[in-house]
């Protein structure tokens, strides 16, 4: 008997506060057709004031959670992927686990920035699989608008804050690439590129710091990893580009969604993009386009998805998963 990680329920959150490109002209040099032509992005969402990246997963849990008909002690875990957790510790998840009402299982954070959700989706699956978790609540959720350096066009136009979120739970399977849920996961990480993405503070420093980016390399280095990663993932169970019926991935540069397509001969008609509504949120942006692209008719029960993403680290990976 072979167990898989299956998909119940889906379910997204977006602050209210709408941010178009123009925004941004009277503070700094930029324009429209400038952030556009560089990243696909005409517009994002931030957070209010006071409201916390908990706030955010919370809210995209709950839609999960009605999508998939469950209440929240129906589910044994939460994996949340965040880099901006409300505070050090607690995790963000617990603080969700507790405003869920859910009085039972175990939460805890991922922190692999902008893979984060790959990430999480590769421990949810473990829980499962192994036998310590039948549901598990996987979200991504941010509020990278806090981590921006304002006078940076380089980067501060690229970012927005949202969340999302999948109810996974253990089903039985055949052992074949035809199963629904989970059917492989491929994850890397590389510390020696560390300065190409980062943020400038933290505990040792006493500041929360803004997110720093070489743009030229991390391009580089996303189209190349992404490529190889899908591919990779792909080759586990004997399948490649040609078998996909969806590439979802991280919602950061629609030339790198672009690029990464091309490479692995999967056509744009089959990619779901959002990057133009809700800019790069980073953990958030797979599980994002997840919901966006279900609501939206375009993935349906029995499609083969590839998710792939690359973050700060360097961490990357992939997922091929069947809806």
């Amino acid at each position: 008997m072979t167990i898989r990680a299956v998909v119940t329920g889906v379910g997204h959150y977006l602050p209210e506060r709408i941010v178009p490109n123009s925004e941004f002209e009277a503070g700094i040099d930029t324009s429209d057709e400038w952030i556009r032509s560089r990243s696909g992005i005409e517009r994002r969402h931030f957070a209010a004031e006071g409201q916390a990246t908990s706030d955010l997963a919370t809210r995209a849990a709950e839609a999960a959670l009605a999508q998939a008909g469950l209440a929240a002690d129906d589910i044994d875990a939460i994996v949340l992927a965040t880099s901006t957790a409300d505070f050090t510790f607690p995790s963000a998840a617990t603080m969700v686990q507790a405003r869920l009402g859910m009085t039972r299982g175990f939460a805890y954070d991922v922190q692999a920035v902008c893979a984060g959700f790959v990430f999480a989706l590769a421990n949810a699956n473990a829980l499962i699989i192994s036998g310590q978790a039948r549901r598990v609540l996987v979200i991504g959720a941010e509020t990278f608008s806090r981590l921006m350096d304002w006078t940076d066009r380089s980067t501060c136009v690229l970012f927005g804050d949202g969340a999302g979120a999948l109810v996974l739970e253990g089903q039985e399977g055949t052992g074949e690439v035809t199963d629904r849920g989970i059917l492989a996961t491929d994850l890397h990480s590389d510390g020696r590129h560390r300065d190409i993405l980062h943020v400038d503070g933290g505990v040792s420093t006493g500041r929360t710091g803004h997110l720093r980016m070489q743009g030229k390399e991390v391009f580089r280095h996303a189209v190349e990893k992404l490529t190889e990663t899908a591919h990779a993932a792909l080759a586990k169970l004997g399948l490649s580009g040609a078998d996909v019926d969806w590439i979802v991935p991280h919602q950061a540069n629609i030339r790198i969604i672009e690029g990464t397509a091309k490479r692995m001969q999967v056509p744009m008609s089959r990619v779901v993009v959002t990057v133009q509504d809700h800019g790069n949120t980073s953990a958030a942006s797979i599980p994002l386009a997840l919901s966006v692209g279900v609501a939206r008719g375009q993935i349906k029960r029995g499609d083969l998805l590839v998710t792939e993403a690359i973050g700060g680290g360097l961490a990357w990976g992939s997922v091929v998963l069947r809806w």
